[in-house]
């Protein structure tokens, strides 16, 4: 049973994160199901973008603490959004939490709806936006995103695209959207493809320098006593000892 569902319609491939339960967790089968539908996506001559999005009230509520992807499989994910030779265009209704984070900042345009909200959770839980940093840190704004990678506050969509995170937020994402999408559907697939390397070049040249130290820094922190808390407290639904 994979973990994302799939529709198209005049040449743009929508990917649903499809695991409700989880609230769309990032666990190794979902990062493993999203990576083979976008394999797909960009072999196809058919499909001009892809739109990334979700079922149920929640993007994504970061990695799955029962099940985490290893932080190589994320990395390879987030790279390969950006590499894909299509755009990539998230389309936000509902509430993304820490490595949800990540797969936003790796598309090329985002949308939300004026009810999404956002936070960089990691620090409540012991550990650090480390591996999705990768995508965040160069699309965003330095001094606005030290509050929130800090203090793990929740923020809304305004100021999401203040931060960089977010192209636009709206009442109605899919009327912020029609436009974007007809412009892709307008564009030759080869100009978009070569545009978009030209767009990503500095995002790419991160993941060359700093994906090995953040995947070691992810898997160290995991592996901590304090992650240990912080993780068994949040499924518990209590404070961290840490909490003062």
């Amino acid at each position: 049973m994979t973990l994302i569902s799939r529709t198209r319609a005049r040449a743009v491939e929508t990917l649903s994160l499809d695991s409700t339960d989880t609230r769309n967790a990032l666990s190794a089968a979902l990062v493993s199901d999203l990576a083979s539908a976008l394999t797909d996506c960009g072999k196809d001559p058919d499909v001009r973008a892809v739109v990334l999005t979700h079922t149920g009230t929640t993007f994504s509520a970061g990695a799955d603490l029962r099940d985490p992807p290893q932080p190589d499989a994320l990395v390879g994910l987030l790279r390969q959004i950006v590499e894909l030779p299509k755009p990539v265009v998230a389309r936000i209704t509902g509430h993304v939490r820490a490595g949800g984070l990540g797969l936003l900042a790796a598309c090329d345009i985002a949308a939300a709806s004026t009810a999404a909200t956002f936070a960089f959770t990691e620090v409540r839980i012991g550990v650090a936006p480390a591996v999705i940093s990768l995508p965040v840190i160069p699309r965003t704004d330095s001094r606005a995103l030290a509050r929130y990678y800090l203090t793990g506050e929740r923020f809304d969509a305004a100021q999401a695209v203040r931060l960089g995170l977010l192209t636009t937020t709206a009442d109605d994402v899919d009327e912020a959207l029609a436009p974007v999408l007809d412009g892709l559907r307008r564009s030759c697939p080869q100009a978009l493809a070569e545009t978009k390397r030209l767009l990503t070049v500095r995002v790419l040249e991160t993941f060359d320098r700093d994906a090995a130290d953040l995947t070691a820094l992810s898997a160290r922190l995991f592996a901590s006593d304090q992650a240990r808390e912080g993780m068994t407290a949040f499924l518990e639904r209590r404070d961290a000892a840490w909490v003062v």
